[in-house]
């Protein structure tokens, strides 16, 4: 847990630098100078997040199966709804960080990252 929000922290802190147009990253730079994939760097991380989820929806499916009492399941859906939720928003935050907030973007860039930003929040929400 502890990990999750340094890369967090550390995503805020190089979002900051670039508003202030120093210590930019160039590490993954793609088509245009802007990052080809945000998620790829991620990729290990987000997919251990899933791999998480996966077990949490088998063990749903173990209480409905064997007829668990709903305290428990609901207890279940509950922990299986919140890392989800956790997942998002780390999705969320790396589009925002890279589509919407990064330096490099021209203003048609931005407006499409938010327009795609507010587009997955409205059917999220």
């Amino acid at each position: 847990m502890g990990d999750r929000h340094a890369v967090a922290n550390d995503r805020r802190h190089q979002a900051l630098a670039w508003a202030r147009g120093i210590g930019q990253d160039k590490r993954h730079i793609g088509i245009g100078g802007i990052g080809m994939s945000h998620t790829h760097a991620q990729k290990d991380d987000l997919l251990k997040r899933v791999r998480r989820i996966q077990g949490q929806m088998q063990a749903v499916e173990r209480a409905l199966e064997s007829g668990a009492e709903c305290a428990k399941t609901l207890h279940l859906v509950a922990a299986t709804r919140g890392a989800i939720n956790g997942l998002m928003g780390e999705i969320i935050e790396a589009h925002a960080l890279e589509h919407v907030a990064h330096p490099e973007l021209s203003d048609a860039e931005r407006a499409k990252g938010v327009n795609e930003l507010l587009e997955a929040i409205r059917r999220y929400s």
